[in-house]
This record gives structure tokens, C-alpha cells and sequence, in this order.
């Protein structure tokens, strides 16, 4: 086993319709930045309902000694304490080191999504691990 390609992990917080109002509390909180994408910016806007327009697909908020990963999410719903709303956002070095630890993750667990080409560029794929853990892998 390599890690020697792996490298990032970052928290990736899910606020199911309350991304962007998260995200302005943060940054009065903490001070700091964040810079994102909506669904409106995607290849995906065509396919999404009028009201997800507006929302947050992806974005990264950053303040001095962290940062971490945000999201709406693909649904609106109630955060569940017992069902959380993080997962581990995972970069991998190049694709074949992602398509590894994509497979190694999924291991008795489930494939939510392929490992595969991403509209932004390089790879993507996401796995839940045998105890529950979402991961979010992204390689070039």
C-alpha cells in the first residue's frame, strides 16, 4: 500500500438548503473567505428544478489555521444528528491512486458514485466505507 500520491483530507460539511447562510455565519465567526460554485454553473442546471438553481454545488471556506468543504447537498432535508451531515473529502496525487483508494474504500461498503471523468476536470468518485463514512475522492 502507497499513500505517497494522497494529498489531502479535508471535512466536507452538507447543509441541505443552508449552504450559503452557513457559510456567511463562518465567515463572521471565524473571518476568513469562502468562493463557490452553484448548480446554475453547471452542466447539471439543466436537469435541476428552478429552485436549485441558486444553490451551492460546491465551495471551500478558508480562515487563518483551517479550511474545510461545503455543500447543499442534491436534497433539502433536517440535519439529522444521528444520520450527520460530513464527509471526508479525499485528493488524491493522479487517477490511478484515486481509482486505488476509491476500490480499497468501497470494500465492503458501497459505491455511491463511479470513479470516473468529472465535468471540471480530472476524476471523481464517491464510496460509503464499511462503518458508515462518506468519502469524496477527487484526483487529476
Amino acid at each position: 500500500m502507497t499513500t505517497a500520491t494522497l494529498t489531502k483530507v479535508q471535512p466536507y460539511v452538507f447543509f441541505y438548503g443552508r449552504c450559503e447562510e452557513a457559510l456567511e455565519f463562518y465567515k463572521s465567526v471565524f473571518g476568513g473567505t469562502w468562493e463557490g460554485m452553484r448548480v446554475s454553473d453547471t452542466p447539471m442546471a439543466k436537469d435541476m428544478p428552478p429552485e436549485a438553481q441558486n444553490k451551492i454545488m460546491h465551495a471551500s471556506f478558508s480562515a487563518p489555521g483551517f479550511s474545510f468543504l461545503v455543500s447543499d447537498g442534491m436534497q433539502t432535508k433536517t440535519i439529522d444528528p444521528e444520520e450527520g451531515n460530513v464527509a471526508l473529502a479525499l485528493t488524491a496525487g493522479d487517477a490511478a491512486e484515486g481509482a486505488r483508494l476509491h476500490k480499497a474504500l468501497a470494500e465492503g461498503g458501497k459505491v455511491d458514485m463511479e470513479f470516473g471523468d468529472a465535468f471540471w476536470g480530472g476524476k471523481f468518485g464517491q464510496v460509503t466505507d464499511r462503518f458508515g463514512n462518506q468519502w469524496l475522492i477527487t484526483a487529476q
